[in-house]
């Protein structure tokens, strides 16, 4: 398997347990170093750094958007970088956006989000 082919089933992977709301499942595919920066607040987003404050973000996330759900709209890998564009739905509403990860070692070392509007 290529390390582009990998990436993507990496992502693909962090995807699904996202969808089922399994955090460690999630973490299990990240970094110690990891990086996430949101989307909010407006117009730069925060940003998690480490494991732990990034884990600390998905919990509270879940908690608070319990009916989140991703759907891949278009994926692909390009060097150690996978770009997913998506539409995320929490119930009655959506956004669409696109997620910029970059992997490291097989992992998740960063995902940057951003959305439109």
């Amino acid at each position: 398997m290529s390390k582009i082919e990998s990436g993507l089933r990496t992502v693909l992977d962090f995807n699904d347990a996202f969808n089922r709301h399994d955090v460690d499942g999630m973490m299990k595919l990240a970094s110690e170093d990891t990086v996430f920066e949101n989307t909010s607040p407006a117009p730069d987003g925060t940003a998690y750094k480490d494991k732990e404050a990034v884990t600390q973000f998905w919990r509270d996330f879940f908690r608070e958007s319990p009916q989140a759900h991703i759907e891949i709209e278009e994926i692909f890998g390009v060097g150690f970088h996978v770009i997913m564009r998506w539409k995320y739905t929490w119930g009655d509403g959506h956004i669409r956006g696109v997620d910029v990860f970059k992997l490291k070692d097989g992992l998740i070392s960063e995902k940057l989000s951003y959305v439109k509007g």
